[in-house]
């Protein structure tokens, strides 16, 4: 069992998005910490974001990687690479607007929102970012939209309806 667990964290993906350095002041002067924000994912539907914070980088991305992988969702993907349907998610003064896209359009997304969206393993989408640019509430409003992302099938399950009544 444990080989099987290894298998599947070698497929998994990282990114790291945004490191930030932090200060804190003391008596002596300045004390410096830095702050990472990763995406995990495994190309096929499942990602995961945190924050990893430590005294050094490499420290900060591997904690950061690691509570990525224990937060990861699974995303609602349709054939073509794309999403199901359009999608706004919200953190903060943060906006993000994810669209579906035809087969060819690629990932048509900046920075945080491209990180999250590629790890997923969307290949053919549309985004916009609202509001503020702060990575951190960017990140967390892509993912949002992406965790309340739902199939046909999903919506016909809960409304208790067959996928031809819809």
């Amino acid at each position: 069992m444990a080989m099987e667990y290894r298998e599947q964290e070698s497929e998994l993906r990282d990114k790291v998005v945004h490191i930030n350095r932090v200060a804190k002041v003391v008596k002596g002067g300045k004390r410096f910490s830095f702050s990472a924000l990763v995406v995990v994912g495994d190309g096929r539907g499942q990602v995961g974001i945190a924050l990893g914070k430590a005294n050094e980088v490499p420290e900060a991305i591997r904690k950061g990687v690691e509570r990525a992988r224990r937060s990861m969702v699974k995303v609602a993907l349709i054939d073509g690479g794309t999403i199901p349907h359009e999608q706004i998610g919200q953190c903060g003064a943060a906006r993000v607007l994810l669209r579906p896209a035809s087969p060819g359009t690629g990932v048509i997304a900046g920075g945080a929102v491209r990180a999250v969206v590629e790890a997923a393993g969307i290949t053919n989408i549309l985004t916009k970012a609202i509001g503020t640019s702060n990575p951190q509430n960017v990140l967390k409003a892509a993912f949002d939209a992406l965790q309340k992302l739902e199939t046909r099938e999903r919506v016909a399950g809960r409304r208790g309806k067959s996928m031809e009544e819809l």
